[in-house]
This record gives structure tokens, C-alpha cells and sequence, in this order.
């Protein structure tokens, strides 16, 4: 790395008073410099110097001197490893001039600001120094202070766009990037984040103010009990008097009582004499009613019969649809559940696991304590139960190899099914495509020109002999049609790959011309047309020999014949056909474009479709378009057609072999889940025998030990044996669950299938099946009415005997036992008060006796209750209640203060919300002036689309030599200088919308040709002089074009040493 002294550049002669320039900037010991100093001017400065010579670390240790995090410079991930190799320290030096009206406390650091910064292997330090260097502040807020006085951001890449910013963000195609980009340098982001915080404070305090209101609530619940207390106090008194005047009430209620019963009865005796005529006409009625629907039944059967001899047929497929899906469905619900039973008997071998492994714990344990051999007998007996268990586990384990190995063919066979569908479908999809070609083509033969833009073009053509007499001269095209192949078809796919959109192209002397023949192809619907100016007096281009591609092989315009010149003259100005070159094969294709270094070569095209070319420094190359399977100026298609229908033909007859292969695949499937059946179900008998036979051992042992009063001699490997059988058994359980769930799967697919076959018959015979459905539910419909007719008929009649007349003689009875009733409670009432007084009380209200009953026990309840339950003086209550009242009050309106503060918070919030909108979108159509007016001084164009919503920022470039009027919305379908000088007048439209009193760029010219860096250099420095600002470019390319100027200060960085 490169270590020098004291560097300076030949001085500027304008300086200038200002606050905030960087007069000079000194490290020691920081990145690849042990030591350096550089002076700047005050308004251009360009620092250039080999890669490897420490530039980017100037700006690397301005960042790091003005705050910025070690991560935020993206070259190191600490502070202490911007120290070099072998130091103990690194410490940054910046001067900054505090000259004019915008000084930073010129009293205190006078016309000089120095920032110092420290870097230790533990620790960093800040200190703030005036003009005579002494110290004046070291805190962070301090330096936090300077920045934002003088608007300095170094995090901004507006401000300050290190190397690695400069090379994402000039290569970047990606519109949220951009956007981003904007957004942090226009400082709109900043502000939203600020009134996003804004906004989450001011719910926080309104939840606090709420939980301040709701603690109001406990008080006032008190308040409310205070009120209630001295209310029932109040009413003590009043319940004595309201209980003497209830039980006068309530004498007379049982005499108001009795009359209203007796109206009553006498108005239910009336109305069930009045039914007795009514219920006689119902009678009649219904029976003129049964008689009607029976002659309207006899009729609709024999409509209904009709009907169901023409539906039959239907119906019987219907059937058998609907039995096959109930079939489908029960095997569904069968596979559900022995999937289930597989999972409970998983559990349960689980369960027999843990009992075996808990079985040999209590076995080691007994035969420690125990050790005496069992009998001879007993041993004899279990042996020979033993070699049954393993017999029986035997027959087990090969009927689950079995049903294994039939599980994994059902597999492989439905893996075979799901290929041979995919095969068909792909098949089909490649025929469609197939038959397509076919009829392009021999639509081609019809008419040449259609291969140029189809029917649109021949009504184009159509409206152009309408509409001749607007046109200057007539339209030559489509271009297609006037050029032909001088070699045979050889080269057909290879000129049409080199110069397919032009041959679809018009050709117009002017623009009048152009714009009615813009009509035409909107009159006959033919949009997107591209239409060419070119002067048809032009006479043909001749190209000197030293202008052509150096190669022997031939070039697209050599390879073409046109009696039009104007033709030649467009396919050599708009296509460059005659630096286009064609080879035969791939190999050859390579050769010529990367290795021959051919001069004046653009393009090489192979004769098969390829496309090769360079984009600055990298090879491309372009496969053939799919689709494109012949030249469309080829002069013979009948061989073509022929071709392509006998592939047409190999791939139909390939469909009908995949159809035929997956209908034996399928039966073969069907076949393989029979066995599957059969042999689980052989495997699961065989399994139960062993279970049993296992319980039975175990029996048996048990017996044993009860008899002996001691445990048998532990067998613990026949148990370890059966351990490890049980464990293989659950993982065969879960293999064959998971084919289950494979079986699932397809028997749900059987099912939809179906039943959609089900909803398609029923569709296809929707009208004969509504005709049958509707006239059987007439037919039900008059069954019901017959019926309802005939039953309400017996209805009236049972009513008639059964209800009516008894419950006319049980009324009269009841209405006798009133009047009695109500003599008694007449005298009664009589003595305790006279009739007079309950009026004058107001009557009884309406109220029944058990009502006012149930009033007075309740009342004598609340005078005792209330007589013994308060102890304290009703004026202690009221004093109390004020006291508690007058708190409650002060609380409420301090709170509502505080909540009409909070609401003025956020309509000042949300004003300066609509203002931040209305800035955002003026930036937005700022920066599109100002983009645009530095694309024009390249003669470009462009258009910058914001969308604050999705956050992505479009840039759309239309480029000088883009005649067809198409815009490049992608940046990255320019070339690398073309994309730089774009995206670098983008940054400097971003430059003119912030405000700084120093910017720094590293690396600006990268992507760049010569061209577009002369012109992007010349831009930079017209813009930094007239902006104002101070301006570091740092570059490792020539700045020798850049004109030396007053205002411009070139350094050259020392090499680095080896």
C-alpha cells in the first residue's frame, strides 16, 4: 500500500469564505496509509491514482471523522480494523472552514472547526478543536450538533457515494434499489420515520390517558353506592306508609280479581259458541276439497308414468354413477379407517414395547434376588410354546415382506401412471403447437406477404389502396416483401434472427405520411406498427471495402437482393446488415465473434439461429427462438409441411401408445391392491394368533411363579428378540400407513372423477330430470294436499264432538263458581276498608293480587333490611358524597385537557402528514424535469415513474438511435455506459434536490466507454461548478480531458509500493 508525507496537488486560485468546506484532511496509521495529508480546493476537486493506492480511503476516513458507523462504510465491521497492519492506533485529522453566515458558533471555534478521531484496539475518541487547536468539545451530541447545522449526512449517497455505492447503484437495475436511493437522499425518509415516531407516541399517550379515565371508574362506582345509601334512607319512612296502603289494595284486588275472571269466562263462553257454525263450514269445505284432488292425483300419475318411461335410460345410468360413487366413497372411508386402526395398533405396539422393556427391569431385578431354576416340566412346556411364538412370528414377518414388497410396486406402478399422464399431456401440448405451424405455413404458401404480419397486414395493405391518394408517395412495405435470397434458403433463419422486426416494418418519405399511415393501421386494427422515415430520392449506399467485416464468410446485405434501394438503404442505416455477419455452424459462430477479433464486426449469425456478440467486455451469446423453426423468406415450404406433419403424426400415434400403456397400468394397479388386500388380511389373522400366543406364554410363566412363589429364570434375549420384532413391526405399520395414504389420495381422486362424471350425466339430462323432478313434486304436492285435506276434515269433526260442545258446559260450570267466589271476597274486603278509600289511593293499577303480594313481602323485607343495615347520620353520607363528587370533577376535566391536547397533536400530525405527501409527489415530478435535463445534453430522453405505495422507482430511456419510437423501461437493456451515464444523471438530478456543504463521489465513471465518460466528466464538472457545493470525484481513469479550469484541482496519488 501506498504511504506518503504531506500530500498536495497544484493549488486552486479561487478560494472562496464559506462554511462547511473541507480545507484539508490528515491520517496516521489509518487502512493502507502510515501517513497522509491532502489539501482541497473549495470548489472541484479530482483525486486520481492506480487501484491499490489508498483513494477510497479518503473517503472511507471522512466518514468514520463525521460519525459514521464502521459497518455503514461497508469496508470493515469495527472501528479497530480500519487500523493498520502493525499500528497500535489510526487517527483522522479533518479541517472545515466556519467562514460567512452560516458559521457554527464562530465565538467559540472562529473561523476554523477541527475534528479529531482516535482509534484504539479498545476504545475511539471524538474531540472538537477551534481555529488554534485547543480543545473545545468531545462529546457525541456535540459533533451530532455541527452535523446537522450544517446538514451534513455521510450515510446519504448524495452526500458522500463510496465505491461499492457507486458501483451497486450505477449496475443496479432493480427498481425498489432506486427507490430506496431517492427516498434516503431527498431526506423524505427521514421525515417519514420522524413522523412515524411521531405517531406511535401519541397512541402511547392516549392509551395512557385512557387508563386514566377508566381509573376514574372505581370512584365513581363509590359515588353511585353513596347516592343509592342516602336514597334508601330517604325512603325508610315512605315504605311503612306504601305497605299500609298495599294491603288496603290488596283486599279489593282479589274482589277486581274475581270480576275480571268472571268477563272473562263470559267472553270465552260466547267465542266457543261462535265456533260451532264455523267449524261446521270447515267440515263441508274439506270435504268438497277431498273430492277435487282426487281426480287431479289420477291425472298427474298417469303425466308422471309418461314421464319416467322417457327418463329410464337416464336414470339407469344415474344409478349406476351414483353406486359406483357410493362404492368409491365407502372404499374412502374403509382406507380412513384402516388408516386409523393402523395408527391405534402403532400405540398399542408401542405400548407392548415399553410393558417388554419394563418386563426385563423386573426380571433382572427378581433374578438378582432370586436365582432357582424353574422344573424340567414347566421348561418343556414354555419351550414348546416358545417354538410356536416363533413359528407363528415367522409366517408374520414374511407376509409383511409381502405386503411391503406389493406396496412398493403399487408404487412404482402409480409413478408410472402419473409419467404416462404428464407424457400425454406434453405430447398434446407439442401436437396443438404442431398443427399451428402447419397452418402458417400454408397460409404462407397462399400469400407471401401474411408471413410478414399475418391477416393484419393484407387489411394494412387493403387500407392503404383506399387511402393513397394522402400520401406523398406510396408506403414500400412490409419490407419483407421486397427483399429476397440470392443462395438458396440456406440463410433464411439466420437474416431472419439478424433482421426479423425490420422486415414487418413500412417505409414512409415524411412525417405526414407516416402519421396517415398510422390511421391505416389503426383502421384495420393493426397496432404497434413500425413505421420508418427515409427519403426515397436518398440513391443506394455504397460501403467502402475498409467499413465491412474483415472475414471471408458472408454478411445479412450480402445474402439479399431488392429491386428497391430505399429497402438496401434502411435494412444499412436502421438493421447495420452489413456488419452483420453468418456462419455455418456453432463452433465457427465463436471462432469469428470472440476469437478472430474481426474489424467492424457487430453480430455473427449461425445458420441454426444463434446470436453472438459482445457488450463491452462480456462474450454473449443468444440460443435460437423455439418457435422459429424456418426462415420466413424462404422460398420453398412444401418439404417443411411435410416434415412437420409426420412429426405431427409420430406424436399423435406416441398419444394413443401412452393412452393404451396407462389403461394396463391401471388394471395392473387394481390387480396389485387385490393382493394388497388379501395378503393384510392373512397378515393380521397370523398376527392376532401371535399376540394370543405370546399372552399365552406369558400365562403360563405367571402360573409358574405363583405356584413356586418365585419368578421364572429370566429369558432377557428372547424378550431382546421380541423387542426388536416389535420395533420392526411398527416400522413396517408406518410404511404401510404411509401407502394407505398414498391408496387415500387416489380413492379421493376416483371419487372427484366421479363426481364430476355424476354432475355432467345429471347437466346433460338437466331438462328431462327438472320436467320429471317438477311434475313429482306436483304429484307429491297433490298427494300432501289430499291428505292435509282429508286429515283437517277429521280435524273439525273430532273438534266439533270432542272439544267444542264439552268446553261450552265446562265454561258455563266454572262461570257459576266465580260468582260465589267473588260474593265471599266482597265482604271480606269490606270490613278492612271501604271501596272509596282504594279509589281515592288510585285503585289497584291493573295489579293482580299475587302481584301485590309479592310487592308487600318485599317491601317489609327492605324496610327490616334497610332499618338494620345503616348505621351512619344521612348528613355524614351527604358531606361525603360532596367531598367525593367535587374530586371526581377535578379529575375529569383535568383528563379531558389532557385528551384536548392529545387531539390537537394529531391534527397538527396529520397536517404535516399531507404535507409530507405534497412534497413527496413535487420532488417526485421535480426530479424527472431535472433527470431529463441532463439526458438531453447526450440527446436523450428519459421519464422517472415514483410509486410511493409499492416503493419502486421506474426509469424509462429512450436513446437517440431508437427510431421505432420503443422506450427502454429497463436500464439494464442499455449498455454499460449508456446505463451509467443514465443512472449517473439520475444521481445528479437527486444532487440538485439536497443540500450540502461537501459532496464526495468514488468511482463515477465505472461501466463507462471513452465516450460517455468525456461526456459524463463534462456533465459532472459544468454541474459542480454551478451548484455550489464543494466536489471530491475520486477515479483510477485518465482525467486528462477534463479542460483545466480556475475552479478545478487535479492530485495524483502515488503509486502503491510492491
Amino acid at each position: 500500500m501506498a504511504d506518503s508525507g504531506d500530500f498536495r496537488g497544484p493549488a486552486a486560485t479561487s478560494a472562496r469564505p464559506g462554511a462547511g468546506i473541507i480545507t484539508r484532511i490528515r491520517v496516521e496509521n489509518f487502512m493502507c496509509h502510515s501517513s497522509l495529508s491532502i489539501e482541497l480546493g473549495d470548489w472541484v476537486n479530482f483525486i486520481t491514482g492506480q487501484n491499490g493506492s489508498g483513494k477510497s480511503a479518503i473517503l472511507t476516513a471522512l466518514c468514520v471523522a463525521f460519525g459514521c458507523r464502521a459497518k455503514g462504510t461497508q469496508r470493515a465491521a469495527t472501528l479497530k480494523d480500519f487500523i493498520k497492519t502493525g499500528c497500535s492506533y489510526a487517527a483522522i485529522f479533518v479541517e472545515m472552514k466556519n467562514q460567512g453566515e452560516d458559521a457554527f458558533k464562530p465565538e467559540v471555534y472562529g473561523n476554523l472547526i477541527i475534528i479529531e478521531r482516535r482509534i484504539t484496539e479498545s476504545t475511539s475518541s471524538l474531540v472538537l478543536k477551534d481555529h488554534q487547536g485547543r480543545k473545545v468539545a468531545h462529546r457525541r451530541d456535540d459533533l451530532q450538533e455541527l452535523i446537522e447545522h450544517f446538514n451534513i449526512d455521510v450515510e446519504n449517497p448524495c452526500v458522500i457515494m463510496s465505491q461499492d455505492k457507486s458501483r451497486e447503484f450505477l449496475h443496479s437495475g432493480n427498481d425498489r434499489d432506486k427507490f430506496k436511493f431517492f427516498f434516503k437522499a431527498t431526506l423524505l425518509q427521514q421525515v417519514s420515520d420522524l413522523l412515524d415516531n411521531i405517531r406511535n407516541q401519541l397512541r402511547t399517550a392516549a392509551s395512557i390517558v385512557e387508563e386514566l379515565e377508566k381509573s376514574i371508574s372505581p370512584i365513581m362506582r363509590e359515588l353511585d353506592e353513596l347516592r343509592e345509601k342516602i336514597k334508601n334512607m330517604e325512603h325508610v319512612e315512605e315504605i311503612a306508609q306504601e305497605l299500609q296502603d298495599l294491603r288496603k289494595k290488596l283486599a279489593w284486588s282479589w274482589v277486581y280479581d274475581v270480576d275480571k275472571q268472571i268477563e272473562e269466562q263470559n267472553a270465552k263462553i260466547e267465542k266457543l259458541k261462535e265456533r260451532i257454525p264455523a267449524c261446521q263450514d270447515k267440515i263441508d269445505r274439506n270435504s268438497a276439497k277431498v273430492e277435487e284432488l282426487k281426480g287431479q292425483l289420477i291425472d298427474k300419475k298417469a303425466h308422471v308414468t309418461s314421464l319416467m318411461q322417457k327418463t329410464s335410460e337416464v336414470r339407469r345410468m344415474q344409478d349406476e354413477l351414483q353406486n359406483k360413487l357410493s362404492l368409491a366413497t365407502k372404499e374412502q372411508l374403509e382406507l380412513k379407517e384402516e388408516h386409523s386402526r393402523g395408527e391405534n395398533l402403532i400405540k398399542k405396539m408401542t405400548g407392548r414395547l415399553k410393558s417388554l422393556e419394563q418386563q426385563i427391569r423386573d426380571i433382572q431385578e427378581q433374578h438378582i434376588r432370586d436365582t432357582q431354576a424353574e422344573e424340567s416340566a414347566a421348561e418343556e412346556c414354555m419351550k414348546k410354546q416358545q417354538d410356536e411364538i416363533d413359528a407363528a412370528r415367522s409366517s408374520v414377518k414374511r407376509l409383511q415382506e409381502e405386503e411391503n414388497a406389493l406396496a412398493e410396486s403399487l408404487s412404482e406402478v402409480s409413478n408410472t401412471i402419473n409419467n404416462l399422464t404428464k407424457e400425454v399431456e406434453e405430447n398434446e401440448r407439442r401436437y396443438r403447437d404442431l398443427c399451428s405451424q402447419i397452418r402458417e405455413l400454408q397460409q404462407r404458401q397462399t400469400n407471401k406477404v401474411t408471413a410478414f404480419g399475418g391477416e393484419r397486414v393484407l387489411n394494412l395493405l387493403r387500407s392503404i389502396e383506399r387511402h393513397h391518394m394522402k400520401f406523398r408517395s406510396p408506403p414500400i412495405g412490409p419490407i419483407g416483401a421486397h427483399v429476397k435470397l440470392v443462395s438458396g434458403d440456406i440463410w433464411a433463419l439466420a437474416v431472419d434472427c439478424a433482421i426479423g422486426k425490420l422486415l414487418d416494418a413500412f417505409i414512409v418519405t415524411n412525417h405526414k405520411d407516416s402519421l396517415v399511415l398510422r390511421d391505416c393501421a389503426r383502421e384495420a386494427n393493426y397496432r404497434n406498427l413500425q413505421i420508418i422515415i427515409y427519403d426515397f430520392a436518398k440513391p443506394r449506399i455504397s460501403i467502402p471495402h475498409h467499413l465491412l467485416p474483415s472475414t471471408n464468410h458472408p454478411t445479412t446485405l450480402s445474402v439479399l437482393q431488392s429491386d428497391n434501394p430505399t429497402v438496401l438503404n434502411v435494412l444499412v442505416d436502421m438493421g447495420h446488415a452489413e456488419r452483420q455477419v453468418l456462419v455455418q455452424d456453432y463452433e465457427m459462430g465463436k471462432s469469428v465473434a470472440f476469437e478472430q477479433r474481426v474489424q467492424n464486426l457487430k453480430e455473427v449469425y449461425t445458420s441454426d439461429g444463434y446470436r453472438m456478440f459482445y457488450r463491452g467486455s462480456v462474450q454473449t451469446t443468444l440460443p435460437p427462438n423455439r418457435r422459429m423453426r424456418t426462415g420466413r423468406l424462404c422460398s420453398s415450404l412444401d418439404d417443411r409441411i411435410d416434415n412437420i406433419q409426420k412429426e405431427a403424426s409420430n406424436i399423435k400415434e406416441n398419444i394413443q401408445e401412452c393412452k393404451g400403456r396407462k389403461r394396463n397400468a391401471e388394471e395392473a394397479r387394481r390387480d396389485v391392491d387385490v393382493r394388497i388386500q388379501s395378503v393384510k388380511r392373512r397378515r393380521l389373522n397370523e398376527d392376532r394368533l401371535l399376540m394370543s400366543k405370546q399372552m399365552k406364554l406369558q400365562d403360563m410363566k405367571n402360573n409358574f411363579a405363583a405356584e413356586n412363589n418365585h419368578e421364572p429364570a429370566p429369558n432377557v434375549e428372547e424378550i431382546y428378540e421380541e423387542i426388536s420384532q416389535v420395533q420392526d413391526s411398527i416400522q413396517g405399520k408406518e410404511l404401510t400407513l404411509e401407502k394407505i395414504k398414498v391408496k387415500l389420495s387416489m380413492a379421493e381422486e376416483k371419487s372427484s372423477d366421479l363426481k364430476r362424471s355424476f354432475e355432467s350425466l345429471c347437466d346433460s339430462a338437466e331438462d328431462e330430470m327438472e320436467a320429471i323432478d317438477l311434475a313429482g313434486s306436483e304429484l307429491q304436492l297433490i298427494e300432501e294436499k289430499l291428505r292435509s285435506a282429508d286429515e283437517e276434515r277429521a280435524h273439525y269433526e273430532g273438534i266439533m264432538q270432542q272439544k267444542v260442545l264439552p268446553d261450552i258446559k265446562k265454561a258455563e260450570e266454572e262461570h257459576e263458581e266465580l260468582q260465589r267466589n267473588r260474593q265471599e271476597n266482597f265482604r271480606k274486603a269490606s270490613i278492612i276498608c271501604s271501596e272509596s278509600e282504594v279509589e281515592a289511593l288510585g285503585g289497584c293499577d291493573g295489579a293482580t293480587p299475587e302481584q301485590l303480594s309479592s310487592k308487600m313481602n318485599r317491601l317489609k323485607q327492605r324496610n327490616q333490611k334497610e332499618s338494620q343495615r345503616y348505621t351512619e347520620s344521612i348528613d355524614d353520607l351527604r358531606a361525603l358524597h360532596d367531598k367525593k363528587e367535587r374530586k371526581i370533577l377535578r379529575k375529569q376535566l383535568m383528563y379531558a385537557a389532557f385528551r384536548e391536547k392529545l387531539n390537537a397533536c394529531e391534527r397538527a400530525l396529520d397536517l404535516r402528514w399531507n404535507k409530507f405527501q405534497r412534497n413527496a409527489s413535487l420532488l417526485k415530478r421535480q426530479l424527472t424535469w431535472q433527470f431529463n435535463g441532463h439526458l438531453r445534453k447526450k440527446g436523450i430522453s428519459g421519464h422517472i415513474k415514483v410509486d410511493y405505495e409499492e416503493k419502486v422507482l421506474t426509469v424509462e430511456v429512450k436513446m437517440p438511435q431508437d427510431a421505432s419510437g420503443n422506450t427502454v423501461r429497463d436500464t439494464r437493456g442499455l449498455s454499460g455506459g449508456e446505463r451509467s451515464f443514465s443512472t449517473l444523471c439520475f444521481a445528479l438530478a437527486l444532487h440538485e434536490m439536497t443540500e450540502a456543504p461537501f459532496r464526495a463521489m468514488d468511482e463515477f465513471d465505472v461501466f463507462m466507454d471513452a465516450v460517455s465518460r468525456k461526456i459524463s466528466l463534462d456533465t459532472l464538472v459544468d454541474f459542480a461548478v454551478a451548484q455550489g457545493s464543494q466536489w471530491i470525484f475520486i477515479t483510477p481513469h485518465d482525467i486528462s480531458m477534463v479542460k483545466p479550469r480556475e475552479r478545478i484541482k487535479k492530485q495524483q496519488m502515488a503509486a502503491p509500493r510492491g
